[in-house]
């Protein structure tokens, strides 16, 4: 039997700021751990909601500044969408995989597949009104960023990960997932390496470290007016790595390998 199986804890932390353009998400999250008497240790990782990320990066935009075109409005027709929104969601997107009246399925210019292309007005100000907010421009970038920062101000090695969440196909609902990370094993490869109960050496089991992270702490900070973006993960240090990591992105399957197109 495994003895090594760890004792994961995740602490939500409340008392962030709303976060505006500019704002350090690093500095917030060691000023609201050092007012809690505590600190980062060696091994934490910090799951961080993608909405402040994009927030302090400046990533809103007003639909009415949006000039849809020709593949905007035929968009918008088709699902029942406002031709703005239709537009935003084609400047952030790859491809457009399925068009529906309930969501736009679309393959973010990031590689990430997702509904209307990650865009979203929920807890942002001004939603109301037509401002809505876009994923980072490089989520895994984002990510480095960040850690770098925790790690120059705490001095200990730490993780980050960036997670919104997402449907899954086949499934009713969502769950975080990550969609950027630094410091932190992404996919473990356990093929050919490890062995069940019985001695079977495992043949396809790659277990989503970083995906499964992300839903752990997603849970715990909640989708709602919880007010607590950022969530503290211990336990995992056995995921985490000194390099930043190839990130996010590397878990996402190659396009050659969907089964569904």
């Amino acid at each position: 039997m495994n003895t090594a199986i760890p004792e994961l804890t995740v602490r939500p932390l409340a008392g962030l700021p709303m976060f505006a353009a500019g704002q350090s998400i690093a500095q917030a999250i060691c000023s609201v751990l050092a007012a809690l008497g505590d600190g980062l240790r060696g091994g934490d990782i910090c799951v961080i909601a993608q909405k402040i990320v994009s927030k302090s990066e400046g990533r809103t935009v007003d639909l009415a500044a949006l000039m849809p075109g020709a593949a905007a409005r035929d968009l918008a027709a088709r699902t029942g969408r406002e031709a703005s929104m239709a537009q935003a969601i084609l400047d952030e997107s790859a491809e457009i995989m399925r068009p529906h009246a309930a969501a736009i399925i679309a393959r973010h210019r990031t590689g990430h597949v997702l509904a209307n292309a990650g865009i979203d007005a929920s807890n942002v100000e001004g939603g109301e009104a037509g401002t809505v907010l876009l994923w980072p421009i490089d989520p895994d970038a984002s990510a480095r960023a960040i850690r770098r920062e925790l790690q120059e101000a705490s001095g200990v090695q730490v993780a980050v990960v960036i997670a919104d969440s997402m449907g899954r196909a086949w499934r009713i609902g969502t769950v975080g997932t990550a969609i950027g990370c630094a410091g932190l094993t992404v996919l473990e490869d356990r093929r050919g390496r490890a062995v069940d109960l019985y001695g079977r050496t495992l043949q396809a089991t790659v277990i989503a470290v970083a995906d499964s992270v992300a839903a752990m702490a997603a849970l715990a900070m909640g989708e709602g007016d919880e007010g607590t973006p950022v969530a503290l993960v211990r336990g995992a240090a056995r995921w985490t790595c000194e390099e930043d990591g190839p990130g996010a992105a590397s878990g996402l399957r190659p396009i050659e390998q969907d089964m569904f197109r």
